[in-house]
């Protein structure tokens, strides 16, 4: 682990979510004091509030807090001080670092919330020590990091990696970006509902529970039943589960191709159930990268930091502010 030149008092991430805003006091050795949650405004003013807030309120017990970091999923410029765009949150060129620091008297960071998580890995987990390496984090989506020697590449205009939106099908299923195809529309958690109907369509699985369910009532599939099932055992599901260790496979190997990165850590909600599918992508990794069997391949591990790497990760960022 990297050792903090920074100030030692405890700081405030935030992971914010569509769904739900989460916040949480962290102290220098990335330990988690004390975490709160509420659900995630409709707007941006009321999800400025909120954060304001919970500031205020996990300051009332730990008056020593010296900044706060903010990790969302969304487009920053590369300054990090305005959400260009963020696909599930009430932001569009919102200049909300501008915003939070005239109402908060201590610094404020953002980060996007791959970069906080994958840096939360890099000083207290996974990534520790390693010099190249890439941080998928597959749950909804596919968020990705790049970090060469202790940095994150941001590229020039501060969006870089976007993995999960690398074409793997051309004119295939329609991704929530605007472009057709996306590696994520075939391995996140979003993925799995649209591949059981594709492999149930196909007969795959027929007659087991998952794809009954699916003919009688598809409204209650969802990517955690899909899991559930592959888990139990069911046809369909590991059927779905190969598919999705497949197209992740692909994915980790086009990154090794480009990148020749030491390690790739899979976070995120799905990483969970790592067990039933990256074993499978390990291998189509191997097979798949250019001069397989006759160079290194990078290893491929699981994060360590869980749920909480976000804002364990951007707590530490903002750290380094203060």
């Amino acid at each position: 682990m990297r050792p903090s030149t920074h100030t030692t008092a405890p700081t405030i991430g935030f992971d914010i979510g569509g769904t739900n805003l989460r916040a949480g006091v962290v102290d220098a050795d990335g330990s988690l004091r004390e975490s709160r949650s509420v659900l995630t405004p409709g707007s941006a003013g009321a999800v400025e509030d909120a954060v304001v807030d919970l500031v205020a309120a996990l300051r009332a017990d730990h008056p020593d807090v010296a900044a706060v970091g903010l990790a969302l999923a969304g487009f920053l410029n590369v300054e990090r001080t305005v959400v260009r765009f963020a696909p599930h949150l009430p932001f569009r060129g919102t200049p909300l670092y501008e915003r939070l620091q005239a109402r908060l008297d201590v610094p404020v960071v953002l980060e996007h919330d791959a970069n906080a998580a994958a840096w939360g890995e890099y000083r207290f987990g996974a990534g520790a020590g390693v010099h190249t390496w890439v941080f998928f984090a597959v749950g909804t989506g596919i968020g990705a990091t790049l970090m060469v020697d202790g940095e994150i590449y941001r590229g020039a205009y501060g969006t870089a990696p976007e993995f999960g939106h690398l074409t793997v099908v051309p004119g295939g299923r329609v991704c929530s970006c605007g472009k057709s195809g996306c590696l994520e529309r075939y391995a996140s958690g979003t993925a799995l509902v649209p591949t059981a109907r594709e492999l149930a369509g196909r007969g795959v699985g027929a007659g087991s529970a998952l794809a009954q369910a699916l003919a009688e009532v598809p409204e209650e599939v969802t990517s955690h039943a899909v899991v559930t099932a592959a888990r139990a055992g069911d046809a369909l599901g590991r059927a779905v589960l190969e598919d999705f260790a497949d197209w992740l496979g692909q994915g980790f190997s086009v990154v090794a191709d480009v990148l020749d990165p030491e390690l790739i850590v899979l976070g995120g909600g799905l990483s969970d159930d790592a067990d039933l599918y990256l074993g499978r992508a390990r291998e189509a990794v191997a097979r798949q990268v250019v001069g397989a069997g006759f160079r290194p391949v990078p290893r491929i591990a699981t994060a360590e930091l869980g749920p909480d790497a976000g804002m364990i990760g951007v707590a530490d960022l903002a750290r380094r502010q203060a």
